[in-house]
């Protein structure tokens, strides 16, 4: 038998029903793989590391890993650490591998992501925030809800990797024009798109929507600088990773009327505060609390990738990760 200790539960909004599920599945695929888990409902901190002690795998959810917990697991025994989501950013992967813990991840179905962003941008087009805060109040009336067809408008994908791929064969069907930036682009999805260069999308898009990863060259891509080369109007979608975007140019830029709408599902400064029960209380993150101010601007809790096939994806792909590892055979889901 091999070892693996599991953190879950991290969601705390929906800490039971991913609790339950998450020990079904863990303890399933445990079986069948030969594997002892035991599982921990708390995030890992420097405070309860310990808890690793003689586990060589670990796997978490979106919680960081910074340098000083790497060091604290890496004194426990730990080898290997899986997070069960696609990006890897919130883990200080320098470091690790400096110490010797080796990092995987996850991938999950793409079209989780890619689907919630079609519905993002639908109704970013046909202004539903303020449709749904009209209905809670009983106002029926056509006063700024007249929305917009995606017919006939100009999308800009930025990023056409798997989800990239998946949100543009879906969203062909809409009669929408399509543009595409990515450092390679792909062969097989020029019937659906033509691919241009950074500058000639953020001009003639009407919809720009971001499917990148985040590292130094991605961070704040969308910046006062590239705004500023954007259509007035212009409808911005991220699904991908808060950062893609400065905070600070985009609030500018909805204040000025150059970008007409957004939605978001990632916004930077959210570690903390989604996954958290914050109702009633003071959001401190004062970037999101104006963005969410503003009645063009929809924001969802990091949820894009939450559906049952994604899930059972990341909880499968993590411990089938730890597996390999543990029994030195190729491990598709291993980064370092």
């Amino acid at each position: 038998m091999q070892y693996v200790f599991c953190e879950e539960g991290v969601y705390e909004g929906i800490c039971i029903w991913l609790s339950k599920r998450g020990s079904c599945l863990f303890q399933c695929l445990c079986k069948a793989m030969q594997l002892e888990i035991d599982t921990c409902a708390q995030r890992p901190t420097l405070e309860n590391a310990q808890l690793c002690q003689g586990y060589e795998c670990i796997s978490v959810l979106s919680t960081p890993i910074d340098a000083a917990l790497l060091q604290k697991l890496q004194e426990v025994g730990v080898r290997f650490l899986s997070t069960r989501t696609v990006g890897y950013d919130h883990i200080d992967l320098a470091y690790a591998r400096k110490i010797g813990i080796h990092i995987g991840n996850a991938t999950y179905a793409s079209e989780s992501v890619a689907d919630y962003t079609i519905m993002l941008i639908l109704m970013a087009l046909r202004k539903m925030k303020l449709i749904l805060q009209s209905a809670v109040s009983q106002d029926y009336s056509f006063d700024a809800v007249l929305g917009s067809n995606l017919k006939g408008k100009t999308l800009g994908v930025i990023g056409t990797g798997a989800i990239g791929q998946t949100l543009i064969r879906h969203i062909a069907g809409f009669g929408c024009r399509i543009l595409a930036y990515n450092p390679h682009p792909r062969k097989e999805m020029e019937q659906y798109v033509t691919y241009v260069d950074l500058n000639t999308l953020y001009q003639n898009s009407d919809i720009i929507t971001l499917h990148v990863p985040l590292n130094d060259a991605t961070y704040h891509l969308l910046n006062e600088a590239a705004f500023a080369r954007m259509k007035p109007g212009v409808i911005i979608v991220n699904t991908a990773r808060g950062p893609l975007i400065d905070n600070t140019a985009l609030i500018a830029a909805i204040e000025s009327g150059k970008v007409g709408a957004a939605a978001l599902d990632v916004v930077e400064g959210e570690t903390g505060i989604y996954y958290n029960r914050r109702k009633g209380k003071i959001l401190k993150q004062h970037d999101m609390a104006v963005l969410n101010s503003f009645p063009n601007v929809l924001l969802t809790p990091h949820l894009a990738f939450l559906t049952d096939d994604s899930y059972r994806d990341m909880v499968t792909h993590s411990m089938k990760s730890c597996y390999l590892f543990m029994h030195g055979e190729e491990n598709p889901w291993l980064i370092q």
